[in-house]
C-alpha cells in the first residue's frame, strides 16, 4: 500500500523518504521535506502567486537535472495553476505554490523553486528587479560582495532599496522592490546599471556573459528581469553536492565577507539565521518600501 502523508488536511504521497540527496553530507529526501516545513513562513510568502518553474533532481545533484514549467503527470487537482501562455503552447499552465501542502508536494519531487519577478495577477508587469552576479573563476563571492556594495550604493541614489541574498552556488543576488513596473522596462534599467558598473570597474565588472570575458570578474546578470525569465526562489535548496541553500544576508555580512565560507549557507543554517534576523527580505512585501523604476 502507498503511504499517504496528510499535510493541513491534503494527503500526499511521499516516497523513498530515506533516500540520499546531497550525498556529500547524506542529506535524505525526508530531511530535505522537513527543511521546507520549518521554513514555510519564509519561504511561502516569495512563492505565493507567481507562477514556479522546477528544476527537478530526483537522484541528486550526479543524476538527471531538469527544469520543467509544465505542472508535472499527477499534480494533485488541489494545487493551484495559472494560465503562462507561451508561443509554442498558448494554452500551457504552470504550478503556484500557495500554501503549505502545496510546498510539502513540491518538495517531494526534490526541485529548485525559480520563480519570476512578477506575479500571476499582472504577467509581465514586474513588482521587483534583480541582479545576478555571477562570479568568473578565480573570482569568487567575495568580489561579488564588493560589487553588491557599489550596485547598492548606485540604486540608493535613484531611490531604490536593495536586499541581498546568497544564490546558493557561488555568488550574490540583488532584489530591489519596485512599483509594478513592465518587465521590458525594469530590463532596460537593469541593463544600464550593469553597464555603468562595468565602465566605472572595467577590471572587475563585465556585463555580458560571453565567458571569454568573465574570467576573473563578475558578470552582473540583468537578463533575469526579462519577463519570460525566472531567478532562484529565497530560501530555495540547491542542486548541489551539500544541501545549499539561496538565504539571504545582511549588508554587514555582506561588508565584512572576506572568504567565500563567510556567505556558504546549508539548509541546517537557516532556522537559526531566521531566529536571529528574522525574514531579511520582509521588506520586498512593503508596498512603502517599493520604488519608482526611472
Amino acid at each position: 500500500m502507498t503511504p499517504l502523508t496528510e499535510v493541513a488536511g491534503r494527503l500526499i504521497t511521499l516516497r523513498n523518504l530515506g533516500k540520499v540527496i546531497h550525498p556529500a553530507t547524506g542529506t535524505t529526501k525526508g530531511e530535505l521535506l522537513h527543511y521546507y516545513a520549518t521554513v514555510e513562513a519564509a519561504i511561502l510568502p516569495h512563492l505565493r502567486d507567481r507562477p514556479v518553474s522546477f528544476l527537478r533532481y530526483p537522484d541528486g545533484p550526479g543524476g538527471q537535472l531538469f527544469f520543467t514549467k509544465n505542472p508535472p503527470p499527477g499534480t494533485p487537482a488541489w494545487v493551484a495553476t495559472t494560465p503562462v501562455p507561451r508561443t509554442e503552447d498558448p494554452r500551457a499552465r504552470q504550478v503556484m505554490v500557495q500554501d503549505l501542502p502545496s510546498l510539502v508536494w513540491a518538495s517531494n519531487l526534490v526541485v529548485e523553486f525559480h520563480t519570476p519577478q512578477w506575479t500571476a495577477a499582472s504577467p509581465a508587469v514586474a513588482d521587483r528587479l534583480v541582479l545576478d552576479l555571477d562570479p568568473g573563476p578565480p573570482a569568487t563571492v567575495v568580489d561579488c560582495c564588493r560589487i553588491a556594495l557599489h550596485l547598492r550604493e548606485r540604486l540608493a541614489r535613484d531611490g531604490l532599496d536593495a536586499f541581498a541574498k546568497t544564490s546558493g552556488a557561488k555568488g550574490l543576488h540583488l532584489l530591489v522592490p519596485v512599483v509594478p513596473t513592465p518587465s521590458e522596462r525594469v530590463s532596460a534599467y537593469a541593463k544600464r546599471l550593469a553597464v555603468e558598473a562595468e565602465a566605472e570597474l572595467p577590471r572587475l565588472v563585465t556585463h555580458r556573459m560571453a565567458k571569454a570575458l568573465r574570467a576573473g570578474k563578475v558578470f552582473v546578470d540583468h537578463s533575469q528581469n526579462a519577463a519570460a525569465k525566472t531567478t532562484a526562489t529565497p530560501y530555495t535548496l540547491r542542486a548541489r553536492e551539500r544541501p545549499t541553500v539561496s538565504a539571504p544576508v545582511t549588508w554587514e555580512e555582506v561588508g565584512a565577507c572576506a572568504d567565500p565560507s563567510d556567505l556558504a549557507f546549508v539548509m541546517d543554517d537557516i532556522a537559526p539565521r531566521l531566529e536571529r534576523y528574522g525574514e531579511l527580505l520582509g521588506p520586498l512585501f512593503d508596498a512603502g518600501r517599493a520604488g519608482e523604476v526611472p
